[in-house]
C-alpha cells in the first residue's frame, strides 16, 4: 500500500472551496499531501482548510478568478517560482451557464471556455514546465460526462470538457517521457452545486437515476479515491487517460 502514500508531497488543487475540489484536497490530505487550495473565492478559515488541517497536513489558501487571464497568469508564474515545487496539480475549477444553445450569449460561451479549458492550460503549462524539468509530477483534469456526450443547454460546458479530454491527450503524449502523468477523472451525476437545477427538476432527475446503474447520485467523495490513486506512485504507468467515476452511467 506504499504506492498510494504522498507523504512529503505537494499537491495544488483549485476549485477546492466546496464539492468535489473539496472533496479531493481532503483525500490527498488524508494520504498525507500538504495542499494549496485555490479558488475565487477561498479565504482564512475555510471548510477545506479545516479539513486538511485535521489530517496534520499543511494548508495556504489562494485566491485567484480564473475569469481573469491576467490572474491566471499570476498563479502559474507565483506557482512555479517557489522554492517547494508543485509535485500534484488537480485543475478542477469549472463554471457552467444553462441556455439552450440558439440563446447562449457569447459572454457566457467565452466565460466557460475561459474559466474551464483555457485556464486550465494556461496554469498547467506554467507548473507542468517545472515537472518536466524535474522528471516526475501529476497532473490531474476534472473533465465530465459531457467530455463523451453532447448534453443537453450547456454547449460552451460540453466543448470545454471534451477540450479537457483531448489536452490530457496532447499534454501526456509530450510528457509522458518525462516521468510526468497526465490523466483526468470523469465524474458522473455528482450533487453539487453545478448539478442543483437536474437534482430539482424532477423530470430529469428521475430520468438521470433510472439510467445510472449504481442507483444514486454520486457525492463528491466519490471522486477522492481516484484522485489519490492518479496522484501516486500506483498510477505511474497510467498517461493521457479519462477515468469515469459515473456509478455505470456511460456502461449503460
Amino acid at each position: 500500500m506504499n504506492a498510494f502514500d504522498l507523504t512529503g508531497k505537494l499537491a495544488v488543487v483549485t476549485g477546492a472551496s466546496r464539492g468535489i475540489g473539496r472533496a479531493m484536497a481532503r483525500g490527498l490530505a488524508e494520504a498525507g499531501a500538504d495542499i494549496i487550495g485555490v479558488s475565487a473565492s477561498l479565504g482564512p478559515g475555510s471548510d477545506v482548510e479545516k479539513d486538511v488541517t485535521a489530517t496534520g497536513r499543511a494548508f495556504e489558501a489562494i485566491r485567484t478568478d480564473f475569469a481573469d487571464p491576467d490572474a491566471v497568469r499570476a498563479l502559474g508564474a507565483d506557482l512555479a517560482g517557489r522554492e517547494r515545487p508543485v509535485d500534484i496539480l488537480v485543475n478542477n475549477a469549472g463554471t457552467i451557464r444553462r441556455t439552450p444553445a440558439a440563446q447562449h450569449s457569447d459572454t457566457d460561451w467565452e466565460l466557460v471556455l475561459q474559466v474551464n479549458l483555457s485556464a486550465q492550460f494556461a496554469l498547467t503549462r506554467a507548473v507542468g514546465a517545472g515537472m518536466v524539468a524535474r522528471g516526475h509530477g501529476k497532473v490531474i483534469f476534472t473533465a465530465s460526462l459531457l467530455s463523451y456526450q453532447g448534453g443537453i443547454t450547456v454547449p460552451g460546458y460540453t466543448a470545454a470538457k471534451h477540450g479537457i479530454a483531448g489536452l490530457t491527450k496532447a499534454l501526456a503524449n509530450e510528457w509522458a517521457p518525462h516521468s510526468v502523468n497526465v490523466n483526468a477523472i470523469a465524474p458522473g451525476y455528482i450533487a453539487t452545486d453545478n448539478t442543483q437545477a437536474l437534482q430539482d427538476d424532477p423530470v430529469r432527475s428521475k430520468a438521470i437515476l433510472e439510467r445510472i446503474p449504481a442507483g444514486r447520485w454520486g457525492s463528491a467523495d466519490d471522486l477522492a479515491g481516484a484522485t489519490v490513486f492518479l496522484a501516486s506512485g500506483a498510477a505511474d504507468y497510467i498517461h493521457g487517460t479519462t477515468l469515469p467515476v459515473d456509478g455505470g452511467w456511460l456502461g449503460r
